[in-house]
């Protein structure tokens, strides 16, 4: 799996493995790490000091914040109505669908497993629990568990 060389990473950033992950034409921020078995793809943004476990997904059209930890396994999507072809039998190709963008502010953790839904605002500070199917923007500093995922905490 390679590391493309159109990929923006910052001299401190650490990619563990770097034989083992697929990475083209993301930007990764100041001491960030990245574990083994993790797909970034093209315009993605990662910051500062962020944690991505093994296996995960970040697929573009996704923008990390500052010092966000993604668990294991945790799987971005980018479209709601994902096909293989159109109507009239012809694959789906690059710009023939709807790209909707995911931000995730700075000091979000995201257990794992998780599945984050496109389109949607994580809030700075919020927690999402392992497992969860996040299908709608969460509040800042709150806690989301569940498929679909719903709040349960709310910080101070």
């Amino acid at each position: 799996m390679p590391i493309s060389a159109n990929c923006e990473i910052a001299p401190s950033a650490v990619i563990s493995h770097p034989e083992l992950v697929n990475l083209y034409g993301c930007s990764i921020n100041a001491g960030t790490k990245v574990g083994p078995f993790v797909e970034i793809q093209a315009g993605v943004r990662i910051g500062n000091d962020c944690k991505i476990q093994s296996h995960s997904f970040i697929c573009e059209g996704v923008k990390i914040g500052n010092g966000v930890f993604v668990g294991h396994g945790v799987m971005f999507t980018n479209d709601r109505h994902p096909k293989a072809i159109n109507p009239d039998g012809t694959m789906v190709e690059a710009g023939s669908w709807i790209l909707e963008i995911t931000i995730v502010e700075d000091g979000v953790s995201i257990g794992s497993n998780a599945v984050i839904l496109p389109g949607l605002t994580i809030g700075k500070d919020s927690t999402i629990g392992a497992g969860s199917v996040v299908t709608k923007s969460v509040e800042p500093n709150s806690t989301v568990i569940g498929n679909p995922a719903v709040p349960v905490l709310k910080k101070k």
